[in-house]
């Protein structure tokens, strides 16, 4: 039986990383290309990796170690267990969730003139041509049709990736993973389908965060515009804290750790960002809402996350810690050098 003192510590982690994703502003999370005119101005690397920035890096390392003891700790609760079975009630409807929401978010999309994010207007009639017709043959409960517009939405998504770049589109690859996740569904592979969008969701939330730290004038222009409260942080100090928190959620997901509780806590995070942000913020991210609204019935219920493939506890730390700094590492230098 775990000691007192250490389930305390356990159970102030997990509350600390709640309220640090809850609180946090909602303008914190806005996709900050979409907020501002501003011209992007790319932050020396010197300056990115500032020492507070080393420091927060490297706490953030820590909580995470400690994070893989609260998360096998919350799994065997009996609250967790009664969860899972409420839940399971409802695993039946996330194919027509997926299919019916991904058709919705389109035609938010073909309404408002863009495709995928608003910042992508219509440019041709061609385009708004496909777009409609992914919508309807995903509105058609047939599988064939499904897959004939997940086609559809993929051949959309490739010419704008060739229009836009494709690491601007790493933006958005969440939306390659729902579609992928379409096209194979009902066949053997469909079984890759919630690995795939814990994998591409996170992605995104990790690409994003960066764009924070390496163009922060556009995030400064938000938080001035927006009034945004930083809680006495300067605005650089207080972007680099909001970047970390949506990194460290997006890797979470990736590596699985916390899936429904991070759902829960991003639900909220969006819908406050779309409170502040209205009609162009629910268009965005309104593919995420039925995403996340997923990732709440599903848990993980019928895959292994990467962070059980380590059997001890010891284990899982250093593969959480290290591996997160590996990961940033990567991420950052990515983008600076091709974003």
């Amino acid at each position: 039986m775990m000691k007192p003192s250490r389930l305390g510590l356990m159970l102030m982690i997990g509350a600390a990383l709640t309220s640090i994703l809850t609180l946090t502003p909602p303008a914190a999370h806005a996709h900050v290309k979409w907020f501002t005119e501003v011209e992007p101005v790319k932050e020396e690397l010197t300056a990115i990796l500032s020492p507070y920035f080393m420091i927060v890096t490297a706490a953030t390392a820590v909580l995470l170690a400690g994070l893989t003891q609260l998360a096998s700790r919350l799994s065997g609760w009996s609250l967790a267990g009664r969860i899972d079975s409420r839940m399971d009630l409802w695993r039946s409807y996330l194919s027509p969730l997926l299919k019916y929401g991904t058709a919705a978010a389109l035609s938010l999309q073909a309404v408002s003139g863009s495709m995928f994010a608003p910042e992508f207007a219509l440019e041709q009639p061609i385009e708004r041509a496909l777009l409609w017709a992914a919508i309807l043959c995903l509105l058609i409960p047939y599988k064939f049709a499904t897959k004939a517009g997940a086609l559809v939405a993929l051949g959309l998504f490739i010419h704008l990736t060739a229009r836009a770049g494709l690491f601007h589109m790493l933006d958005y690859i969440f939306y390659f993973a729902v579609i992928v996740v379409l096209v194979f569904e009902r066949t053997r592979d469909s079984r890759l389908g919630f690995p795939l969008l814990y994998l591409g969701t996170g992605l995104s939330l990790c690409w994003v965060a960066v764009e924070k730290w390496v163009y922060p004038v556009m995030a400064e222009d938000i938080i001035h515009h927006h009034q945004v409260p930083t809680f006495g942080f300067s605005p650089g100090a207080f972007i680099v804290m909001a970047g970390m928190i949506e990194f460290v959620v997006g890797y979470l997901l990736m590596v699985g750790l916390l899936h429904r509780l991070l759902a829960v806590a991003l639900t909220l995070i969006f819908l406050s960002t779309t409170l502040l942000f209205g009609i162009t913020e629910l268009i965005g991210h309104f593919m995420i809402h039925v995403v996340l609204l997923m990732f709440i019935i599903e848990g993980t219920s019928f895959y292994k996350p990467p962070v059980e493939m380590h059997r001890s506890r010891t284990d899982q730390m250093i593969f959480v810690s290290l591996n997160f700094l590996f990961v940033l590492s990567t991420f950052l230098l990515l983008y600076y050098r091709f974003a």
